[in-house]
């Protein structure tokens, strides 16, 4: 058996893993919004293809808008969570 002690994390290093993770959650929102803007656009040409109607257009956009919205709260409560395991708030 090998036994390797592992320091607890200082304040300071706590914090920076927490800047690290802001930034890793915005990147993540961007990845989401980017996604967001691709369908958006692939529905546009849809509708000016005349392949679907206006009514479809706005309810797919609608919805795109509804699942873009909840994969960026979900990466905002992880994001919360991991800050209070990592500052303990």
């Amino acid at each position: 058996m090998l036994r390797i002690p592992i320091p607890s994390l200082t304040e300071e290093r706590r914090k920076e893993l927490s800047r690290h993770v802001h930034k890793l959650t915005e990147e993540g929102r961007n990845h989401v919004r980017v996604t967001r803007r691709e369908a958006n656009d692939k529905l546009k040409k849809l509708l000016k293809d005349h392949k679907i109607s206006e009514d479809d257009e706005k309810r797919a956009l609608e919805e795109v808008q509804k699942v873009t919205d909840a994969h960026i709260k979900a990466i905002d409560e992880l994001q919360k969570k991991k800050d209070q395991e990592l500052l303990g708030r």
